[in-house]
């Protein structure tokens, strides 16, 4: 379930995926979507924005990456793969 934080007096409002209809959505639309939210993020965050658990996770990403470099593929060649797939 996502919640978002209203403007107007600061209320917060309890949403889940099937009330936003995105749960009728194709894979390819989820996608386009995801593609969507993450293009309308700002470069620049400030740091109370981002929660705990994703600093902790980046910093595990970073050390597994750091421990094997090279083992990670860029996503865009990751989902290259799955479009051959389809051919």
């Amino acid at each position: 379930m996502l919640a978002f934080v209203l403007p107007e007096g600061n209320k917060t409002m309890a949403t889940t995926l099937e009330s936003l209809g995105i749960d009728r959505l194709s894979v390819r639309e989820r996608l386009e979507l995801i593609e969507q939210i993450w293009d309308s993020l700002p470069e620049q965050v400030n740091a109370d924005e981002i929660p705990e658990w994703h600093l902790a996770e980046l910093a595990k990403r970073r050390a597994a990456a750091e421990a094997s470099p090279g083992a990670g593929k860029p996503w865009r060649e990751a989902l290259a793969r799955f479009g051959e797939r389809r051919a």
